[in-house]
């Protein structure tokens, strides 16, 4: 059974299958938008899509919550927009200089 919690006092998503903590997603969070810096899936878990479920329930989150833009500056994060761009609506538009 999986079970995803948002520690905001660690600036960080968890998943967790039962006891065993599976994956994380650390951010930065400015007031204006989240900073997504670290999606990692503990070694003898990965392969089994936990980082793809611990980034989807947070942009839900965040979505829902509907006060924050999303920058991926972690390359998973920006590999999951990429594979999911119906979700791209929540995420920084950049401008060029």
């Amino acid at each position: 059974m999986l079970t995803f919690t948002h520690e905001p006092d660690a600036s960080r998503y968890t998943l967790h299958d039962g006891a065993n903590l599976v994956s994380v997603l650390d951010y930065r969070d400015d007031g204006r938008a989240v900073w997504m810096n670290r999606a990692y899936t503990v070694p003898t878990f990965r392969g089994h899509g936990y980082a793809g479920e611990v980034v989807a329930r947070a942009v839900s989150e965040l979505e829902a919550a509907g006060d924050r833009e999303i920058v991926p500056v972690c390359w998973y994060v920006a590999d999951w927009f990429a594979a999911h761009p119906e979700r791209a609506g929540i995420l920084r538009q950049t401008h060029p200089a």
